[in-house]
């Protein structure tokens, strides 16, 4: 899991795990006392933005979301200040080393808390530890990266580099001797040269788009490599977050272990589909025959085959009536499908709620000052969510809600309101005293997409009784302010 441990305020509790949690504890409350030394230090030496910078460190950050840190790919430290007095390269070198010792100490009892199963706080640590360092050898490890000709790389990437592919940040990956041809504006197809425009023309049907790859999306569009390459970015941001906040909905608690001990390629996942249209009118020209109501949709995931390809996909168009929030919400639909073998009969039973409330949360990812962040009582969903709650005075109990299966919420009049409940309810579970039922509630959704769930399973995994999470839920919307 990803909470920022040592500056997000309370320190995530999985139910069960407040011992490694006090620890965690006490490891930030030391951390920020040696931080405190150090900008007396700076005080001492006038040394005034450094102390401000040292004191900033820890600044507490909001409870309600999740913050995980954009990578750099280069390796090595920052470099430390030029020019500047000596003082100041002292204070660099000190921070540095209080942070490699923190990252230290962090991932040491996050290895401590996965034995426990404790998944939750083992990797809120290990994110903590990666923004004190992002260098961190065993952790890079962990997340499937290597060190390759002084950046960051995993696998894949290095397996394309030495099969002569370079990224192009505008075209993706590009045979090393043919970046100069596409930027000049020309395009390389069935075996020669020909003009950008001639080659929008050959791909001007989807049945023969281009097909753009990342590390794990396939991407077959007709609007353009760019329009593609630029998707590619934003489905892997996506990737990278969902993979680690639910690792335990596709490893299991020996491959969680196993990743821990150095056996980070013993987990193989697939790539996904994505099929991208020019706009909206071709996509709803293509999907109409396959899809009911298509129109009104800004974006569907697929299961099964379908005249555009032969594989589950996420179907999306571009435009300036197309819709990211839509393209996240249907591609966590796809993440939690294909990543493991599921029940064909998820949600027809009963527990659909948290299908949907899943997918919602992850609409509100965005990037901002090196993070990549969910959630927050601001964003949209949450908002419908109080309103509902606090205002219309709208809640469907969970011993009921648990009940409803997905034609039963999909039938209902009263729709909209139902999927806010399920928003709420999912950001509830993910960030309520902490994070205390995130274990639970990835348990929960190995639960549902397995088929192994009832309508008791939620209530059993929290260790509560439903009254008892309703008045929880009650409190912690409450709390969100006017």
């Amino acid at each position: 899991m990803i909470m920022a441990v040592g500056s997000a305020g309370p320190v995530p509790i999985a139910a069960g795990a407040e011992d490694h949690s006090a620890m965690a504890a006490r490891l930030v409350d030391g951390y920020r006392e040696k931080l405190a030394e150090l900008a007396d230090w700076c005080d001492q030496r006038e040394l005034a933005d450094e102390a401000l910078q040292t004191r900033d460190w820890l600044k507490p950050r909001d409870p309600a979301r999740l913050f995980v840190p954009v990578l750099p790919a280069e390796v090595g430290p920052p470099p430390p200040p030029q020019g500047e007095a000596e003082a100041a390269a002292e204070w660099h070198k000190r921070f540095y080393r209080l942070r490699q010792e923190q990252a230290a100490a962090y991932y040491v009892l996050a290895r401590k808390a996965v034995k426990a199963s404790h998944a939750s706080l083992a990797f809120d640590l290990i994110m903590e530890a990666l923004r004190e360092n992002p260098d961190h050898d065993a952790i890079r490890k962990l997340l499937g990266f290597r060190q390759y000709r002084g950046r960051w790389v995993t696998n894949y990437e290095i397996r394309r580099a030495q099969a002569g592919y370079v990224w192009h940040e505008r075209f993706g990956w590009l045979k090393r001797n043919q970046v100069d041809q596409y930027e000049q504006g020309k395009r390389y197809h069935q075996g020669r040269w020909i003009t950008a425009e001639e080659d929008a023309r050959l791909h001007a049907d989807i049945a023969a788009g281009w097909v753009v790859a990342t590390e794990h999306y396939n991407i077959l569009t007709n609007r353009g490599i760019e329009e593609a390459v630029r998707l590619g970015k934003k489905l892997e941001g996506l990737y990278r977050v969902w993979k680690q906040l639910f690792i335990g909905f596709y490893a299991t608690e020996r491959q969680l272990a196993g990743l821990f001990e150095g056996q980070a390629a013993t987990i193989q996942l697939p790539q996904h589909n994505v099929v991208y249209f020019r706009d909206r009118r071709d996509y709803v020209a293509t999907l109409r025959p396959i899809s009911k109501n298509i129109e009104i949709s800004l974006g569907i995931y697929i299961h099964g085959p379908t005249t555009v390809t032969k594989l589950p996909a996420v179907y999306f168009f571009a435009g300036d009536d197309s819709d990211e929030v839509t393209l996240f919400h249907e591609a966590v639909h796809q993440l939690f499908h294909e990543s493991r073998k599921v029940s064909p009969l998820v949600g027809r039973a009963c527990n659909f709620w948290i299908i949907e409330g899943a997918a919602m949360y992850f609409e509100s990812l965005r990037e901002e000052n090196g993070y990549h962040v969910l959630g927050g009582f601001d964003t949209q969903r949450m908002l419908d969510a109080r309103f509902r709650l606090l205002e219309s005075r709208f809640y469907v109990p969970l011993a009921t809600f648990c009940e409803l299966n997905m034609t039963d919420m999909q039938s209902d009049p009263r729709i909209g309101m139902l999927y806010s409940q399920a928003a709420g309810l999912c950001h509830f579970l993910i960030h309520a005293d902490g994070g205390r039922y995130r274990d639970a509630l990835v348990g929960y959704l190995n639960a549902v997409y397995d088929g192994r769930d009832n309508v008791g399973t939620l209530s059993r995994l929290t260790g509560r009784p439903y009254a008892e999470l309703d008045r929880q839920y009650a409190e912690y919307m409450a709390a969100g302010g006017k």
